[in-house]
């Protein structure tokens, strides 16, 4: 008797591998469709968190997988707007990773993608860059800034904190 094949569990599993398949081989840890920004390991995630080649190369495996606009090293062979949508995502994700390390690092309470999956960011990228300005990443009450944080407004907010990334790295890098 012939099995029955879930086409849709095998779609499913289809795009997973393509999207988290260079990550397996690049961090050598394993990934689904489901994997938040706080399932990634600490390594993992100070890597990518990292601004540089690497991590932008990951970030572009990632997109493009999900995409289904081919390997990482075809960026360049993409028409302009298909160029822009993976930088911009690229950009995003960074900044969704960057949150989680400063949130490891008890910096940051909350942001407005933290309970999304990887694939969720890429899907809902629109709505939650609108949040994301509406509800800028807050800053712990037990940071230092915090009190100045306040006074801020939403824009200066998120800024405020993409500015505490060479700071965090290095304290991240301490407890690694």
């Amino acid at each position: 008797m012939a099995k029955i094949v879930d086409l849709e569990s095998y779609r499913s599993r289809q795009v997973a591998e393509r999207t988290f398949g260079p990550w397996k081989r690049r961090f050598g840890e394993s990934y689904d469709a489901q994997t938040l920004p706080a399932d990634l390991s600490h390594s993992t995630l100070f890597r990518l968190a990292q601004p540089g080649d690497e991590s932008t190369a990951a970030f572009y495996e990632l997109v493009m997988g999900a995409l289904d606009l081919g390997q990482a090293d075809r960026f360049y062979y993409l028409d302009k707007a298909e160029q822009l949508r993976v930088v911009d995502l690229h950009l995003f994700l960074a900044d969704q990773v960057r949150y989680e390390l400063m949130r490891r690092l008890g910096w940051v309470d909350r942001f407005a993608g933290q309970m999304l999956s990887l694939m969720e960011l890429i899907e809902r990228i629109d709505q939650l860059k609108l949040q994301n300005r509406q509800d800028p990443p807050q800053l712990t009450e037990t940071h230092p800034d915090h009190s100045h944080f306040l006074e801020l407004d939403a824009l200066d907010k998120e800024s405020f904190v993409r500015r505490l990334l060479p700071q965090a790295l290095e304290e991240f890098r301490k407890k690694l």
